[in-house]
């Protein structure tokens, strides 16, 4: 099964695509003329600073002082946000580029906003600015909320091809089950995770976390691997679900 169609309620909640790279140290300097490569699809700008944890044995006659003063001098990420009028958040650092969006419904299908084209843009318009020689890592990944009309193994199993063990631990009795897999794929690989999560008292979904990676890639072949994982992606999606699911999804928010 090859899923060809746009739904109007699909079930992937968040999609987010990313780059990393050896440290940029000249990054700050070049950051402004990111920002007017992005500013048409990404208007809005803002710094962020994220803390890092430390952990510190403290001896005797050490100063928790020391530790702080340490902290405020180098220990704090700077982070150049952009953001979309839809919502979508580019967030680059000295590092890696994190592309995400929860407004997407398809990443490469006619009819509706494709994630790729902004995906292409910002990468295109972050390589082009600074000319990053080599990737480390690039990533693509999808969160799946799936439904679970009703908790029992029947119906689960109607909606979904799951790697629960149902035989032996009844669906209806389990207020956790998950699974982890990390698979290679070729020249690729793709963590799988699937888990059940209670979004009310007496309802339940399924959540389908999809991230698929590539190690050591030239800057001009990103796109082709990323057209790669979404294809691997979307493999493992379509044989996790059934009809019913496709059904949902053809059915109006809130229908």
């Amino acid at each position: 099964m090859a899923i060809t169609e746009i739904f109007p309620n699909p079930t992937v909640k968040q999609v987010a695509f990313e780059i990393r790279f050896p440290n940029l140290f000249y990054l700050e300097n070049k950051i402004g003329d990111v920002q007017v490569k992005v500013m048409s699809q990404f208007p809005e700008s803002a710094l962020l600073f994220r803390r890092q944890i430390v952990v510190a044995d403290l001896g005797p006659g050490a100063k928790t002082e020391d530790i702080e003063s340490q902290v405020d001098k180098g220990f704090a990420t700077k982070i150049w946000r952009f953001r979309s009028p839809k919502g979508i958040e580019l967030d680059v650092s000295t590092d890696s580029l994190v592309l995400r969006s929860v407004h997407h419904k398809t990443y490469n299908l006619e009819g509706a906003d494709k994630f790729r084209d902004i995906m292409k843009f910002a990468v295109d318009s972050f390589i082009d600015v600074t000319a990053v020689p080599v990737l480390s890592r690039i990533g693509l990944r999808y969160i799946d909320e799936c439904p679970i009309p009703s908790k029992d193994n029947r119906t689960f199993r109607s909606y979904y091809n799951s790697t629960f063990p149902l035989d032996r631990f009844d669906l209806s009795s389990a207020t956790e089950m998950g699974f982890q897999a990390a698979v290679r794929v070729g020249d690729h690989y793709l963590r799988y995770v699937e888990s059940l999560k209670q979004i009310e008292p007496d309802k339940y979904v399924l959540i389908l976390d999809f991230d698929g990676f590539a190690t050591k890639i030239a800057p001009k072949d990103y796109l082709t691997v990323a057209d790669a994982l979404h294809a691997t992606i979307a493999h493992a999606y379509e044989t996790t679900i059934r009809e019913p699911v496709l059904e949902y999804m053809r059915q109006a928010r809130g229908g």
